[in-house]
């Protein structure tokens, strides 16, 4: 449109203005302010395929996907922390039918939704061990949230040996978690 100087005029302004509309948080309240009779673009839905390709959840993953290390301060610990590992994908709550399928392809996690995000979680440690680290093992990530994934499984393997539970442990999981 833009290529074709339609946005020049008031009427190809609107049409610029109503995809803006429709995409990522949608209108902000500046557009809604100035152009109160806004009309967004209806987005079709998209059919997620049955069988998602592999490599394709890795690159998936490597830019909305987050491998994180959380250590929670809890006196039910004899370090006075708790770590947890949680695998996570953050997407807008209308792809709430591509995140549902993760749940389904990984066979474990859960979906979390508010009013304007869903996201995949996978906090259980067996989870971790048997369904995510074998997938990217066999699928590995390429870019720099590899880096990520590497910190994460070492952690992984410390609370294997249980050494998340003694000071030496929890301080060599806070340096990894530092980097």
């Amino acid at each position: 449109m833009m290529s074709k100087k339609e946005h020049l005029n008031l009427e190809g302004l609107l049409n610029v203005i109503n995809l803006k509309s429709s995409i990522n948080r949608g209108s902000t309240p500046i557009l809604i302010k100035h152009f109160p009779n806004l009309n967004p673009v209806k987005r079709p839905i998209i059919k997620i395929q049955e069988n998602l390709d592999p490599n394709w959840i890795a690159g998936f993953v490597e830019a909305e996907g987050c491998f994180f290390i959380a250590t929670i301060k809890s006196e039910l610990y004899k370090t006075g922390y708790q770590v947890q590992l949680n695998f996570n994908i953050v997407q807008h709550s209308r792809d709430i039918s591509l995140i549902k399928s993760f749940v389904k392809y990984f066979n474990c996690g859960t979906v979390h939704e508010t009013s304007d995000h869903v996201t995949f979680v996978v906090k259980k440690m067996s989870d971790i061990e048997y369904n995510i680290i074998p997938f990217f093992e066999k699928y590995p990530l390429q870019g720099f949230k590899l880096l990520d994934y590497v910190n994460f499984c070492k952690v992984a393997k410390l609370m294997k040996e249980k050494s998340h539970l003694t000071a030496e442990g929890l301080e060599e999981i806070i340096k990894i978690k530092a980097r």
